[in-house]
C-alpha cells in the first residue's frame, strides 16, 4: 500500500479553461431565501421545497434541461480565530462527478481548499467494489497549491495508517511508512529492532513489545541543516494494544488498532514540515510494538529500568504507551533539542475530560501554547491545554522503585501520565505533549469517520509562523 498519494488529480489550475460548475456560496439569511446568481424559477424551486438559508446547508440547482446549473451552499461563516469544522470538507462526499469552482463569499481561500481535499478523503482498501467518483476543484488564484496539497497528502497518510487493520499494520509496516517517508524526503533514517534494543539501552520499548511474534523497534529519522534549531517530535506506534496482561476486554480492544494514532499524527506532521521546507533540524522518533500477551509479557508489578537510568514500577500493562515514549524521550534529550513533542493516544482521562474531537495538550511554555491554540482555531484543528500540575507528581511515587508509571489513584489520569513523562524531558527543554484519540466516531465536515491525525494541522501552523523565513 503506498501511504504518500499525489492528490494533484483533485485541483484544476486557477488558470484552466475546463468548463466548471459553480458553488455559489452565500452568507447565512434568516428571512426570504437571497441567492443573486439564482433566477426567480430557481428560487421558487427552493422555497418550494422549505430549503432555509442557514449555516452548512446546501443545495443542487437545475436548470432548465434537467441537468445541474450549480451549487447553493452556505459555509459556516465563523471568525478566523473561532473555527469548529472544516464546513466546505461536506460538499465533495454529496455532490455528483464533475469539475466545480467557488464562487461568492467564501472567505479564507486555502481554507476553503484545505478543507475540500480533506473531505475528498475516502478509506475502501478492503471493498471488493469500491465507490468510484471524479470531482475536482478548480484553484481560487490565490491559493499556495502545493501548501494545501502537501498538508492533505500529509492528513491523508495519516489517516490510512490509522485506518489500516493491524493485521496488515504492525510495527514493521510502520518501518515501511518510516522509511518511504525518508526516502521521499531525503531524510537519515535509523532504526533498531528486537533484542538489538536491549543493547542499545532502550529496556522499556523492549519489555512493552517482546511478548509479540511482531518485534519492537525504535525508528530515528534526521532532517534539515544541523546549524538550525533542533525540533524533535515523538510518536507512540503502538500498533495494536490487547492491554497486556491486564488485558482489555472487547468492546475496549475493538479500536485498538488506532493506538498508533500518535505515530500517524507525527509524522503526517513530518511531512509538513520537510513539504515546507522549514528551516529547522527535524527528528523524528517512533517507538514501535504491539502489546500483547505471552509467558514473557511484562507484569503489574515488574519492575524495568529505563534509558535514562529511572527504575520503574509497573502499576498496569495497559498504561504501555508512556513506556514506550520514556526510553524515546531519554533518547531525544541526549541532543539537547530546542523543543521536543509527543503525541500519544495515550489516556481515557483525556477523553472522558474532552471527549474525541478535543486532544489534551500540555506544555512547558506558556507562549509557544498561546500560539498553538490560536492556530488550532484558525484551522479548525482544535486542542486544548491542561496543566502539568507538579502537585499531583506524588501520586507517581513508589515505595520499590524511583517511579510507578500510574497514579495511586483514579483523579487526573491525563495530567499524572503527562506529568510521568516529564520526568524523563530535562527542565530546561521546552515540552508539548498532546493526549489525543486520533479517531472520528461520527462523520463530520471534512472529516470522515475513522482515523484522524489530530493537532497536526495546528502544530505545523504554529511552526511554520515561528520559522518560517
Amino acid at each position: 500500500m503506498t501511504y504518500i498519494k499525489d492528490l494533484s488529480e483533485l485541483l484544476i489550475d486557477a488558470t484552466s479553461r475546463k468548463k466548471t460548475i459553480p458553488i455559489w456560496c452565500v452568507q447565512p439569511s434568516s428571512k426570504k431565501i437571497n441567492i443573486p446568481y439564482l433566477n426567480d424559477t430557481q428560487k421558487d424551486w427552493l422555497k418550494n421545497r422549505e430549503w432555509s438559508q442557514k449555516a452548512k446547508n446546501y443545495a443542487l440547482i437545475p436548470d432548465d434541461k434537467g441537468g445541474l446549473d450549480g451549487v447553493v451552499f452556505v459555509p459556516e461563516q465563523m471568525d478566523h480565530n473561532s473555527r469548529t469544522t472544516l464546513s466546505f470538507g461536506q460538499l465533495p462526499p454529496n455532490l455528483p462527478n464533475g469539475n466545480y469552482e467557488l464562487v461568492g463569499e467564501y472567505g479564507d481561500e486555502n481554507f476553503a481548499v484545505l478543507s475540500w481535499l480533506l473531505g475528498c478523503y475516502k478509506f475502501q482498501n478492503y471493498l471488493s467494489s469500491p465507490t468510484s467518483k471524479t470531482i475536482t476543484l478548480k484553484l481560487p488564484k490565490n491559493v499556495d497549491r502545493e501548501r494545501s496539497l502537501a498538508q492533505a497528502e500529509a492528513m491523508w497518510m495519516g489517516r490510512d495508517i490509522i485506518n489500516t487493520p493491524a493485521n496488515h499494520f504492525g510495527p514493521e509496516e510502520l518501518e515501511t511508512v518510516c522509511r518511504d517517508l525518508a526516502k521521499y524526503h531525503k531524510a537519515k533514517l535509523k532504526v533498531c529492532v528486537g533484542d538489538k534494543l536491549l543493547k542499545e539501552n532502550f529496556p522499556l520499548i523492549h519489555a512493552v513489545g517482546k511478548a509479540s511474534t511482531r518485534a519492537p523497534r525504535l525508528m530515528n529519522m534526521h532532517w534539515g541543516d544541523k546549524t538550525n534549531p533542533l525540533v524533535t517530535l515523538i510518536g507512540k506506534g503502538i500498533c495494536f494494544d490487547t492491554g497486556g496482561l491486564n488485558i482489555k476486554t472487547g468492546n475496549h480492544m475493538l479500536l485498538m488498532k488506532k493506538d498508533m494514532g500518535g505515530a500517524a499524527t507525527t509524522l503526517a506532521l513530518a511531512h509538513m514540515i520537510m513539504s515546507a521546507q522549514l528551516p529547522i533540524q527535524l527528528r523524528v522518533l517512533i517507538p514501535a510494538a504491539e502489546n500483547s500477551i505471552a509467558g514473557n509479557a511484562f507484569r503489574p508489578g515488574d519492575i524495568l529500568p529505563s534509558r535514562q537510568g529511572m527504575n520503574v514500577e509497573i502499576g498496569n500493562t495497559d498504561a504501555e504507551g508512556r513506556l514506550v515514549l520514556a526510553d524515546a524521550l531519554a533518547l531525544a534529550s541526549e541532543e539537547n533539542p530546542e523543543h521536543i513533542m509527543t503525541f500519544a493516544t495515550l489516556t481515557g482521562a483525556a477523553r472522558v475530560a474532552l471527549g474525541a474531537d478535543l486532544p489534551a495538550f500540555f506544555c512547558s511554555d506558556d507562549n509557544f501554547s498561546e500560539k498553538v491554540i490560536s492556530s488550532s482555531m484558525e484551522w479548525a484543528d482544535p486542542v486544548w491545554r491542561l496543566p502539568f500540575w507538579q502537585p499531583y507528581d506524588s501520586l507517581l511515587s513508589s515505595n520499590i522503585a524511583d517511579v510507578n508509571h500510574i497514579s495511586s489513584g483514579g483523579f487526573a489520569g491525563a495530567i499524572t501520565a503527562a506529568l510521568f513523562l516529564k520526568h524523563f524531558v530535562p527542565k530546561k527543554t521546552m515540552y508539548s505533549h498532546f493526549d489525543l484519540y486520533g479517531w472520528t466516531p461520527n462523520a463530520k465536515p471534512g472529516r470522515p469517520k475513522g482515523g484522524e491525525p489530530q493537532g497536526a494541522r495546528a502544530v505545523f501552523e504554529t511552526l511554520e509562523r515561528i520559522y518560517a523565513k
